[in-house]
Protein backbone atom coordinates (compact mmCIF):
# COMPACT_ATOMS: atom_id res chain seq x y z
CA UNK A 1 0.00 0.00 0.00
CA UNK A 2 1.28 3.33 -1.08
CA UNK A 3 2.24 5.87 1.91
CA UNK A 4 -0.16 8.83 2.73
CA UNK A 5 0.46 12.06 1.82
CA UNK A 6 1.65 14.77 4.33
CA UNK A 7 0.11 17.84 2.39
CA UNK A 8 -3.29 17.10 3.44
CA UNK A 9 -2.58 17.65 7.10
CA UNK A 10 -0.18 20.67 6.12
CA UNK A 11 -3.48 22.14 4.67
CA UNK A 12 -5.52 21.10 7.53
CA UNK A 13 -2.99 23.14 10.07
CA UNK A 14 -2.65 26.20 8.22
CA UNK A 15 -6.40 26.97 8.42
CA UNK A 16 -6.34 28.10 11.91
CA UNK A 17 -3.78 30.72 11.25
CA UNK A 18 -5.40 32.13 8.60
CA UNK A 19 -9.19 32.61 9.94
CA UNK A 20 -7.02 34.23 12.99
CA UNK A 21 -5.20 36.51 10.44
CA UNK A 22 -8.60 36.99 8.56
CA UNK A 23 -10.28 38.02 12.12
CA UNK A 24 -7.37 40.60 13.53
CA UNK A 25 -6.82 42.29 9.92
CA UNK A 26 -11.51 42.37 10.14
CA UNK A 27 -11.82 43.87 13.81
CA UNK A 28 -8.92 46.59 12.85
CA UNK A 29 -10.20 47.58 9.81
CA UNK A 30 -13.95 47.90 11.73
CA UNK A 31 -12.06 49.80 14.75
CA UNK A 32 -10.39 52.60 12.56
CA UNK A 33 -13.02 52.92 10.15
CA UNK A 34 -15.33 53.54 13.53
CA UNK A 35 -12.78 56.01 14.49
CA UNK A 36 -12.96 58.04 11.25
CA UNK A 37 -16.85 58.13 11.43
CA UNK A 38 -16.37 59.11 14.97
CA UNK A 39 -14.02 61.54 13.99
CA UNK A 40 -15.61 62.78 10.68
CA UNK A 41 -18.80 63.59 12.84
CA UNK A 42 -16.96 65.44 15.69
CA UNK A 43 -15.35 67.12 12.59
CA UNK A 44 -18.59 68.40 11.27
CA UNK A 45 -20.06 69.09 14.57
CA UNK A 46 -23.87 68.28 13.18
CA UNK A 47 -25.53 69.41 16.96
CA UNK A 48 -23.07 72.02 17.60
CA UNK A 49 -20.91 71.06 20.34
CA UNK A 50 -18.65 73.57 19.95
CA UNK A 51 -21.56 75.99 19.85
CA UNK A 52 -21.11 79.29 22.15
CA UNK A 53 -20.32 82.90 22.59
CA UNK A 54 -17.99 83.81 19.68
CA UNK A 55 -18.77 80.57 17.99
CA UNK A 56 -22.34 80.57 16.05
CA UNK A 57 -23.77 77.05 15.49
CA UNK A 58 -23.43 75.47 11.51
CA UNK A 59 -26.20 74.72 9.30
CA UNK A 60 -29.60 73.12 11.31
CA UNK A 61 -29.75 69.81 9.29
CA UNK A 62 -31.87 67.86 11.52
CA UNK A 63 -35.28 68.66 11.64
CA UNK A 64 -35.76 67.14 15.03
CA UNK A 65 -36.12 70.21 17.29
CA UNK A 66 -34.90 68.50 20.48
CA UNK A 67 -31.69 67.81 18.41
CA UNK A 68 -31.23 71.04 16.93
CA UNK A 69 -31.73 74.00 19.18
CA UNK A 70 -29.57 73.44 22.10
CA UNK A 71 -26.80 74.78 19.99
CA UNK A 72 -29.01 78.11 18.62
CA UNK A 73 -29.67 78.42 22.44
CA UNK A 74 -25.29 78.57 23.18
CA UNK A 75 -24.41 80.09 20.11
CA UNK A 76 -24.99 82.75 17.39
CA UNK A 77 -25.96 86.64 17.17
CA UNK A 78 -29.52 86.22 19.27
CA UNK A 79 -30.08 88.82 22.49
CA UNK A 80 -33.62 87.12 22.39
CA UNK A 81 -35.52 83.89 22.32
CA UNK A 82 -39.17 82.64 21.96
CA UNK A 83 -39.85 79.39 23.86
CA UNK A 84 -43.27 77.56 23.86
CA UNK A 85 -45.15 74.57 21.61
CA UNK A 86 -45.94 74.71 17.74
CA UNK A 87 -48.39 77.05 19.23
CA UNK A 88 -45.56 79.70 18.89
CA UNK A 89 -43.74 78.03 16.29
CA UNK A 90 -44.86 80.41 13.08
CA UNK A 91 -44.20 83.90 15.16
CA UNK A 92 -40.87 84.73 12.69
CA UNK A 93 -37.84 85.81 14.29
CA UNK A 94 -37.31 89.18 11.21
CA UNK A 95 -40.41 90.25 12.44
CA UNK A 96 -40.12 90.41 16.39
CA UNK A 97 -36.24 91.73 15.44
CA UNK A 98 -38.22 94.44 13.98
CA UNK A 99 -41.00 95.28 16.43
CA UNK A 100 -38.25 94.92 19.37
CA UNK A 101 -35.14 96.01 17.83
CA UNK A 102 -33.64 92.96 19.55
CA UNK A 103 -32.28 89.89 17.83
CA UNK A 104 -34.81 86.75 18.26
CA UNK A 105 -34.10 82.91 17.55
CA UNK A 106 -37.62 81.07 18.06
CA UNK A 107 -37.02 78.28 19.85
CA UNK A 108 -40.53 77.07 19.83
CA UNK A 109 -40.85 73.35 19.67
CA UNK A 110 -43.83 70.82 19.07
CA UNK A 111 -45.20 69.26 21.90
CA UNK A 112 -42.73 70.50 24.44
CA UNK A 113 -43.37 70.16 28.03
CA UNK A 114 -42.91 73.00 30.79
CA UNK A 115 -39.67 71.27 31.39
CA UNK A 116 -38.54 70.96 28.53
CA UNK A 117 -39.34 74.80 27.26
CA UNK A 118 -37.76 75.79 31.00
CA UNK A 119 -34.46 73.59 30.43
CA UNK A 120 -34.28 75.23 26.89
CA UNK A 121 -34.54 78.42 28.29
CA UNK A 122 -32.19 78.20 30.76
CA UNK A 123 -29.72 77.16 28.44
CA UNK A 124 -30.19 80.42 25.70
CA UNK A 125 -29.81 82.78 29.35
CA UNK A 126 -26.68 80.68 30.63
CA UNK A 127 -24.59 81.85 27.54
CA UNK A 128 -25.43 85.54 26.83
CA UNK A 129 -26.66 88.84 27.76
CA UNK A 130 -30.78 88.75 27.18
CA UNK A 131 -32.86 91.84 26.03
CA UNK A 132 -36.01 90.14 25.59
CA UNK A 133 -37.34 86.79 25.94
CA UNK A 134 -41.33 85.84 25.26
CA UNK A 135 -43.03 82.81 26.27
CA UNK A 136 -46.03 81.69 24.39
CA UNK A 137 -48.13 79.15 26.86
CA UNK A 138 -51.05 76.97 26.37
CA UNK A 139 -53.08 74.68 29.09
CA UNK A 140 -50.08 71.90 29.94
CA UNK A 141 -48.51 75.15 31.95
CA UNK A 142 -51.89 75.10 34.20
CA UNK A 143 -52.14 71.25 34.84
CA UNK A 144 -51.52 70.12 38.04
CA UNK A 145 -49.73 66.92 36.98
CA UNK A 146 -47.53 68.39 34.29
CA UNK A 147 -45.93 65.75 32.13
CA UNK A 148 -42.25 65.71 32.59
CA UNK A 149 -41.01 64.84 28.54
CA UNK A 150 -42.90 63.83 25.57
CA UNK A 151 -42.94 60.70 24.16
CA UNK A 152 -39.66 61.77 22.17
CA UNK A 153 -36.60 61.24 23.80
CA UNK A 154 -35.21 64.03 25.49
CA UNK A 155 -31.30 64.91 24.83
CA UNK A 156 -29.94 65.44 28.70
CA UNK A 157 -26.54 65.26 27.29
CA UNK A 158 -26.55 68.44 24.85
CA UNK A 159 -27.33 70.65 27.53
CA UNK A 160 -24.17 69.31 29.98
CA UNK A 161 -21.54 71.98 30.28
CA UNK A 162 -19.49 71.32 27.52
CA UNK A 163 -20.98 68.09 26.45
CA UNK A 164 -18.08 65.54 27.55
CA UNK A 165 -19.35 62.55 26.07
CA UNK A 166 -21.52 64.91 23.06
CA UNK A 167 -18.75 63.25 20.21
CA UNK A 168 -19.50 59.44 21.44
CA UNK A 169 -23.37 60.28 21.81
CA UNK A 170 -22.97 61.49 18.21
CA UNK A 171 -21.98 58.39 16.97
CA UNK A 172 -25.38 56.60 15.54
CA UNK A 173 -26.78 56.24 12.22
CA UNK A 174 -28.99 59.53 12.17
CA UNK A 175 -25.48 61.55 13.51
CA UNK A 176 -23.83 60.17 10.48
CA UNK A 177 -26.58 60.86 8.05
CA UNK A 178 -27.07 64.91 9.23
CA UNK A 179 -23.33 65.48 9.67
CA UNK A 180 -22.85 63.93 5.81
CA UNK A 181 -25.86 66.75 5.29
CA UNK A 182 -23.68 69.37 7.57
CA UNK A 183 -21.08 69.02 4.80
CA UNK A 184 -22.75 69.26 1.74
CA UNK A 185 -24.70 72.42 3.40
CA UNK A 186 -21.08 73.80 3.88
CA UNK A 187 -19.77 73.32 0.58
CA UNK A 188 -23.42 74.97 -0.87
CA UNK A 189 -24.63 71.91 -2.35
CA UNK A 190 -27.39 71.58 0.08
CA UNK A 191 -29.92 73.83 1.74
CA UNK A 192 -30.42 74.24 5.61
CA UNK A 193 -33.76 72.25 6.88
CA UNK A 194 -34.06 75.22 9.66
CA UNK A 195 -33.21 78.75 9.02
CA UNK A 196 -30.28 79.92 11.59
CA UNK A 197 -32.49 81.42 13.83
CA UNK A 198 -34.72 78.13 14.91
CA UNK A 199 -37.66 79.62 12.20
CA UNK A 200 -39.28 76.85 9.70
CA UNK A 201 -43.04 76.87 8.71
CA UNK A 202 -44.14 73.33 9.95
CA UNK A 203 -47.70 73.90 8.10
CA UNK A 204 -48.76 73.05 4.74
CA UNK A 205 -48.58 76.32 1.80
CA UNK A 206 -51.00 78.16 2.21
CA UNK A 207 -52.31 78.07 -1.39
CA UNK A 208 -53.15 74.34 -0.45
CA UNK A 209 -55.15 75.81 2.51
CA UNK A 210 -58.67 73.76 2.63
CA UNK A 211 -61.63 75.19 4.30
CA UNK A 212 -63.73 72.50 4.44
CA UNK A 213 -60.46 70.04 5.79
CA UNK A 214 -59.85 72.55 8.54
CA UNK A 215 -62.83 72.86 10.13
CA UNK A 216 -63.33 69.00 10.65
CA UNK A 217 -59.90 69.21 12.35
CA UNK A 218 -61.22 71.87 14.17
CA UNK A 219 -64.54 70.17 15.51
CA UNK A 220 -62.16 67.08 15.90
CA UNK A 221 -60.14 69.23 18.47
CA UNK A 222 -63.40 70.31 20.14
CA UNK A 223 -63.17 70.62 24.27
CA UNK A 224 -66.34 68.73 25.37
CA UNK A 225 -67.84 70.97 28.00
CA UNK A 226 -68.41 68.53 30.41
CA UNK A 227 -65.47 66.77 30.23
CA UNK A 228 -63.28 66.95 33.69
CA UNK A 229 -60.44 69.39 34.98
CA UNK A 230 -58.20 70.01 37.63
CA UNK A 231 -59.41 72.10 40.31
CA UNK A 232 -59.16 75.81 40.35
CA UNK A 233 -57.53 75.92 43.22
CA UNK A 234 -55.31 72.80 42.31
CA UNK A 235 -51.62 73.37 42.02
CA UNK A 236 -50.02 74.94 39.22
CA UNK A 237 -45.92 73.25 39.61
CA UNK A 238 -45.34 74.60 36.13
CA UNK A 239 -45.94 77.86 36.88
CA UNK A 240 -43.70 78.10 39.93
CA UNK A 241 -41.04 77.21 37.54
CA UNK A 242 -41.79 79.84 34.99
CA UNK A 243 -41.93 82.52 38.67
CA UNK A 244 -38.22 81.08 39.34
CA UNK A 245 -37.17 81.55 35.76
CA UNK A 246 -38.33 85.35 35.34
CA UNK A 247 -36.69 86.01 38.37
CA UNK A 248 -33.43 85.38 36.33
CA UNK A 249 -33.80 87.58 33.38
CA UNK A 250 -32.12 90.59 33.41
CA UNK A 251 -34.20 93.30 35.45
CA UNK A 252 -34.00 95.68 31.83
CA UNK A 253 -34.89 92.79 29.54
CA UNK A 254 -38.20 93.18 28.05
CA UNK A 255 -40.70 89.80 29.70
CA UNK A 256 -43.27 88.80 27.18
CA UNK A 257 -46.01 85.99 28.47
CA UNK A 258 -48.65 85.58 26.21
CA UNK A 259 -51.57 82.68 26.23
CA UNK A 260 -51.35 81.57 22.52
CA UNK A 261 -54.55 81.87 20.11
CA UNK A 262 -56.07 78.27 20.01
CA UNK A 263 -59.70 78.98 18.27
CA UNK A 264 -62.13 78.90 20.90
CA UNK A 265 -63.27 75.21 19.87
CA UNK A 266 -60.49 74.32 21.99
CA UNK A 267 -60.46 76.81 24.50
CA UNK A 268 -63.10 76.21 28.10
CA UNK A 269 -65.92 77.90 27.93
CA UNK A 270 -66.76 80.26 30.49
CA UNK A 271 -68.41 77.35 33.80
CA UNK A 272 -67.01 74.43 32.64
CA UNK A 273 -64.31 72.70 34.63
CA UNK A 274 -62.08 73.37 31.81
CA UNK A 275 -63.28 77.18 31.64
CA UNK A 276 -63.06 77.76 35.34
CA UNK A 277 -59.86 76.25 35.66
CA UNK A 278 -58.24 78.25 32.56
CA UNK A 279 -59.30 81.69 34.28
CA UNK A 280 -57.57 80.46 37.76
CA UNK A 281 -54.45 79.78 35.90
CA UNK A 282 -54.60 83.05 33.67
CA UNK A 283 -54.90 84.79 37.08
CA UNK A 284 -52.01 83.13 38.83
CA UNK A 285 -49.66 83.91 35.56
CA UNK A 286 -50.98 87.62 35.79
CA UNK A 287 -49.64 87.62 39.18
CA UNK A 288 -46.42 86.24 38.39
CA UNK A 289 -45.75 88.77 35.47
CA UNK A 290 -46.75 91.55 37.74
CA UNK A 291 -44.40 90.90 40.11
CA UNK A 292 -41.41 90.24 37.66
CA UNK A 293 -42.45 93.46 35.59
CA UNK A 294 -43.75 91.28 32.76
CA UNK A 295 -46.17 91.90 30.08
CA UNK A 296 -48.64 89.20 30.11
CA UNK A 297 -51.26 88.96 27.18
CA UNK A 298 -54.09 86.57 26.60
CA UNK A 299 -55.49 85.39 23.25
CA UNK A 300 -56.68 82.65 24.18
CA UNK A 301 -60.40 83.75 24.56
CA UNK A 302 -63.19 84.07 21.96
CA UNK A 303 -62.39 86.72 19.57
CA UNK A 304 -62.83 87.74 16.22
CA UNK A 305 -59.18 85.39 15.30
CA UNK A 306 -60.04 82.74 17.60
CA UNK A 307 -63.57 81.81 16.00
CA UNK A 308 -63.22 82.39 12.45
CA UNK A 309 -62.44 79.08 11.03
CA UNK A 310 -60.68 80.44 8.51
CA UNK A 311 -58.01 81.32 10.58
CA UNK A 312 -57.13 77.75 11.45
CA UNK A 313 -55.61 74.44 10.28
CA UNK A 314 -56.94 73.02 12.92
CA UNK A 315 -58.64 73.55 16.45
CA UNK A 316 -54.46 74.78 17.56
CA UNK A 317 -52.60 75.53 14.86
CA UNK A 318 -53.02 79.42 12.78
CA UNK A 319 -52.21 80.04 9.82
CA UNK A 320 -49.08 82.48 8.53
CA UNK A 321 -51.42 85.89 8.68
CA UNK A 322 -52.88 84.90 12.16
CA UNK A 323 -48.93 84.81 13.18
CA UNK A 324 -47.88 88.02 11.88
CA UNK A 325 -50.93 90.19 13.65
CA UNK A 326 -49.97 88.38 16.61
CA UNK A 327 -46.40 89.77 16.34
CA UNK A 328 -48.31 93.22 15.81
CA UNK A 329 -50.17 93.14 18.52
CA UNK A 330 -47.29 92.26 20.80
CA UNK A 331 -45.66 95.42 19.96
CA UNK A 332 -48.93 97.24 19.97
CA UNK A 333 -49.27 96.07 23.90
CA UNK A 334 -46.25 96.34 25.16
CA UNK A 335 -46.04 100.25 23.74
CA UNK A 336 -50.07 100.85 25.24
CA UNK A 337 -50.48 98.76 27.65
CA UNK A 338 -54.26 98.49 26.62
CA UNK A 339 -56.72 95.93 25.55
CA UNK A 340 -57.34 95.62 22.05
CA UNK A 341 -60.34 97.52 20.98
CA UNK A 342 -61.48 95.11 18.64
CA UNK A 343 -61.70 92.17 21.56
CA UNK A 344 -58.45 90.04 19.89
CA UNK A 345 -56.44 89.91 23.22
CA UNK A 346 -56.36 91.10 26.69
CA UNK A 347 -53.72 92.80 29.01
CA UNK A 348 -53.12 90.59 32.26
CA UNK A 349 -50.33 92.24 32.82
CA UNK A 350 -47.86 95.59 32.22
CA UNK A 351 -45.50 97.23 34.19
Amino acid sequence: MAPKSPACPAVVETQPATWAGFTRVFLTAAVLLGLAIIGAVALLDPYGLRAGPGHPPGPIMDTNQRLSYPQIARGGPFDAAVFGTSTARLLDPAALDAAFDARFANLAVNAATPDEQIRLAELFLAHRPVKAILFGLDTTWCAADPPARTANAFPDWLYEAGAPWGVLRQASLRSVTIAAQTGLARLGLARPRIRPDGYAVFTPPEALYDPVRARAHIRAGAVDPAAPADRPDAPMPALARLDALLGHVPAGALKLVAFMPMHAAAQGAPGTPAGRRETACKARVAEIGTRHGAVVVDFRMPSPVTTQDANYWDALHYRLPVAARIVADLKAVVGTGADDPDGTYRVLAHP
